[in-house]
């Protein structure tokens, strides 16, 4: 998609910064270090690649003070407190610009909404979304395309829900019955806060009986399953794959791995990060960094560890036989 480019000045004016070089130098796209361009900007975050701050062609580099020399050398600056979190604004500059004048309409034709749904004036339907019966949508809220959000699901204001999103639909829930199952209606609701992003084809079960609430800020990725009467807490992050199962709770600012798994009924506080595959078989009560998985290894290595590993528990038992007999 092709924009008017941005004057470095107009960057800095917009987002604050200290500039160093060429004010009027024109912008036309945002890259990498490696791949930029002489009228694009990039950025430098993690000092492991300072190397390639010399060598890029960047028309301007976003690098924090203690690289603003090195930066200066070979160019224009910004230099900003949190180089990544800049460029993160700059990307905001940058699509706003780019879609400067044009909007679609407010709701796309082929959106199918229940009269009885509620919908803010400020919010964006996409092509093909369906919203159901005493469903509410907030101001400034954005639904891509195919999104399905279930009877009485409540989503608040600035959210962005991608494609194929499923909110509200049936929780996982099944009483034994004689061999067969019978079906537990599930009478609650999906929440969502504020300020939430949610990635393509993710799905969010409405509760059993209470609700399953997204707080605000909590950023979904792509293909996440959350079980009925889950709770996520504030700003919490999950990354693509990751599952939820039904009743466990999730505090504030957490972050979880990408295909990690939860188990239901757990509690994890505010303030854990969960590791990339970890399983989470019990209750986090403490802040920390966790990790649950068995390291990839040589297959050979790895059969002969995973064969031990299943001896443990005999090993132990003969272990306490000889401090017994030794004491």
């Amino acid at each position: 998609m092709q924009a008017k480019p941005l004057r470095l000045g107009a960057i800095v004016q917009a987002l604050g910064g200290e500039l160093v070089g060429d004010a009027d130098l024109a912008i036309d796209g945002l890259s990498s270090l490696e791949s930029a361009s002489p009228s694009q900007l990039s950025f430098l975050s993690n000092p492991r690649y300072q190397p390639q701050l010399a060598a890029t062609r960047a028309g301007c580099v976003i690098v924090a003070a203690p690289f603003r020399d090195a930066a200066a050398a070979r160019g224009s600056v910004i230099v900003a407190a949190d180089p990544y979190l800049y460029f993160a604004r700059v990307t905001q500059l940058w699509k706003k610009h780019m879609g400067a004048g044009k909007s679609g309409p407010a709701i796309h034709a082929t959106a199918v909404i229940d009269p009885d749904a509620v919908i803010h004036p400020s919010a964006r339907i996409g092509p093909l979304c369906v919203i159901e019966r005493g469903a509410q949508i907030g101001a400034g809220t954005v639904l891509k395309s195919r999104v399905h959000v279930a009877e009485d699901c409540v989503i608040g204001e600035r959210c962005l829900i991608h494609p194929g999103v499923v909110i509200g639909a049936d929780g996982f829930g099944f009483a034994p019955n004689q061999g067969a199952w019978e079906k537990i209606e599930q009478l609650g609701a999906v929440r969502i806060g504020n300020d939430v992003e949610i990635g393509a084809n993710t799905c969010i079960d409405r509760g059993a009986l209470q609700d399953t609430v997204i707080e605000d800020g909590c950023k979904l990725d792509n293909l996440i399953q959350i079980g009925h009467n889950v709770r996520i807490g504030k700003h919490t992050a999950l990354a693509g794959c990751a599952a939820v199962a039904g009743s466990a709770t999730i505090g504030a600012h957490c972050t979880i791995g990408g295909r990690a798994g939860i188990l239901g009924h757990l509690t994890i506080v505010d303030n854990v990060h969960i590791s990339a595959t970890s399983l989470v078989t019990r209750s986090i009560l403490q802040p920390g960094h966790y990790t649950g998985y068995f390291p990839i290894d040589d297959n050979a290595a790895w059969e002969k560890n995973a064969a031990t590993l299943k001896q443990l528990h005999k090993m132990r038992e003969r272990l306490k036989a000889l401090e017994n007999k030794s004491t």
